[in-house]
């Protein structure tokens, strides 16, 4: 497959799901551009599809860490999200009633989704890390090592 965009380490939120869920998005962008070079309108259909419902389950995912997490800026980030997903939906009706979208698209794609991860995805990165963190159980500490005290002392300490 001809890779249009290739995931790269400034890409990464630095949180393992959010950022397997943007490179997963990515490989739609590759699978939408290969599919345009072939003029092949089934695959742009599925991939449109999947694109379309991939997001939308993304955008609720990240939605819900920045909730948990108290992220300040929630409510717009969620706007633009609404945004994009209607965008996508846009897409994928200009391309049911014939029009040829792909290219178009992934040019948008791209660009949004660099765009999106670089200035608002990593603006709540640290509050969802952070909230994460807390989260996480604690190993348990070890206890002190323990003095034999009362009977067992007396058995072991013989006068």
């Amino acid at each position: 497959m001809a890779k249009l965009v290739n995931w790269t380490p400034d890409l990464s939120v630095g949180i393992d799901a959010i950022d397997d869920q943007h490179k997963r998005i990515v490989d739609f962008i590759n699978q939408l551009n290969e599919a345009g070079l072939h003029q092949d309108r089934g695959t742009v259909n599925r991939v449109l599809e999947e694109l379309l419902e991939y997001t939308v389950s993304h955008f609720s995912f990240e939605e819900a860490m920045m909730e948990q997490a108290d992220y300040e800026f929630f409510g717009p980030h969620k706007k633009v999200h609404e945004l994009f997903a209607r965008r996508v939906a846009e897409y994928r009706h200009r391309f049911l009633l014939g029009e040829d979208v792909a290219i178009e698209m992934q040019s948008t794609l791209i660009k949004w989704l660099m765009n999106h991860i670089k200035r608002e995805d990593m603006s709540y990165a640290s509050a969802v890390r952070a909230h994460l963190n807390r989260e996480k159980p604690r190993p348990a500490a070890k206890p002190e090592p323990r003095k034999p005290g009362g009977a067992i002392r007396k058995l072991l300490v013989r006068k």
